[in-house]
């Protein structure tokens, strides 16, 4: 029975310790406050040490007429080296005042314990600046080292009795809890910095994927800026027909300021404004933009688009549906006919974008919509990730088909919006 109540009691020792030591590790990871101010690093370690240091006191391992054995001075000498002097001395002063009122004042006690706080103290400064592996060797030989030096301390000064409950509990296990505790606090604490460094390195990715998508965007309306001025500069044309191509390359150029702006404020982001979009008159304006591009690779675009609303950002519309049918131009490099086309069906506005080009495989349909991810030699996938996003943001749905060499069909199912256009408005076509 008696070795039942020790080998419980030295659990329930250790149990004291280490909650103690989790619970600093989870205070100090979740406050800022405390993270930015040693002096409140050191007085939570304080705290959590000296809660340790009393519970263990209170529910000791063994008691003698002689003496208490416990592992008090594992928090006591933890939050010394960890925390400095300063630290160990509110150990001190705790561990003594609740000595005396739980148990008495004892003399020796305070000469034991002025001890290590010293020697605690004095290698304190050279054991935060050490490895893990030397803290964790330091901890051992010098609780060790401290324990026998207290016990020849305390033979010489009150012919203190070493019984052999003394020497297993207070000489030769004590290292080893201690280095044990120790371990786990260096063990958190990298915890914590390879939390801090992952988030650093995933702000830098957000950062890295936020430079390529603004690259991407940006080029979609430089794109339509650049064909037009060919186009101007190719041949002479009706007065009408060159302003109509500059506004619409001034409008790019305002468009490819608005994507800067967007970018800019990401960090604060502020509700998007939302209005009725009649897809037929969004979706004519998007295919005039792409039509010098198309022009260049000796692409035929046609459409069949009948009016229908939907409710979102006509920006973010445009730039959704100016992404997927340049992609669908730049899946035809040698040329070929791009179809696009919208109804309504039910409740919804579907669009279908139709193309003869170099198709995909079905595991690149699979992964169609990953950041990174592009048929394209040079490309980066953002652009169809950016289109996929605002439609789902749209509540809207979509669905690939796709045969190699035989070209794709992209349908974009989105819900339609209470507005209706006139119904003298006839369907658009081109």
């Amino acid at each position: 029975m008696a070795g039942f109540y020790i080998n419980q009691h030295v659990l329930n020792n250790l149990f004291y310790i280490l909650v103690t030591v989790f619970a600093f590790s989870f205070i100090y990871d979740h406050s800022a406050a405390i993270q930015r101010k040693p002096l409140y690093s050191r007085a939570l370690l304080a705290v959590c040490m000296a809660l340790a240091s009393v519970l263990c006191m209170k529910f000791p391992i063994y008691v003698d007429p002689t003496c208490i054995h416990d592992f008090r001075q594992i928090p006591f000498l933890l939050g010394t080296l960890y925390g400095g002097s300063a630290v160990g001395a509110v150990l001190f002063a705790v561990s003594m005042l609740a000595r005396t009122i739980l148990y008495g004042f004892q003399p020796l006690t305070v000469v034991v314990y002025a001890i290590m706080f010293v020697a605690a103290s004095a290698v304190s400064p050279l054991f935060q600046r050490l490895p893990r592996p030397a803290k964790l060797f330091t901890t051992l030989w010098l609780t060790f080292l401290l324990a026998v030096l207290t016990t020849f301390v305390a033979i010489i000064i009150a012919d203190f009795p070493v019984t052999k409950p003394y020497i297993v509990y207070f000489i030769l296990m004590p290292p080893f809890v201690m280095m044990f505790a120790a371990y786990v606090m260096e063990t958190l604490h990298e915890a914590q910095l390879a939390r801090v460094e992952l988030m650093k390195m995933e702000k830098m990715e957000i950062v890295s994927q936020l430079a390529a998508s603004i690259s991407h965007e940006i080029r979609n309306p430089l794109t339509v800026v650049k064909g037009f001025i060919q186009l101007l500069q190719t041949r002479p044309m009706p007065r009408e027909t060159e302003e109509r191509y500059i506004r619409i390359a001034l409008e790019e150029v305002e468009r490819a300021e608005a994507i800067i702006h967007d970018y800019l404020t990401f960090a604060k982001p502020a509700p998007k404004k939302t209005e009725p979009i009649d897809v037929a008159v969004e979706l004519q304006r998007v295919i005039q933009m792409i039509q010098p591009l198309a022009h260049m690779h000796s692409i035929e675009i046609s459409s069949s688009l009948k009016h229908g609303v939907v409710i979102g950002n006509v920006q973010y519309f445009q730039q959704c549906f100016l992404n997927l049918a340049k992609n669908s131009i730049e899946a035809m490099p040698d040329g070929g006919r791009l179809h696009i086309s919208a109804h309504r069906q039910g409740g919804a506005v579907v669009i279908t974008i139709v193309d003869n080009g170099i198709g995909m495989t079905k595991e690149q349909v699979r992964r169609f919509g990953e950041p990174y991810f592009s048929t394209k030699e040079k490309g980066t996938g953002l652009g169809t990730m950016v289109a996929v996003k605002i439609i789902e943001q749209m509540g809207g749905t979509w669905t690939i088909e796709s045969a190699v060499q035989k070209g794709t069909t992209l349908t974009v199912t989105l819900p339609a919006g209470r507005v209706q256009p006139p119904a003298s408005e006839q369907s658009a076509a081109g």
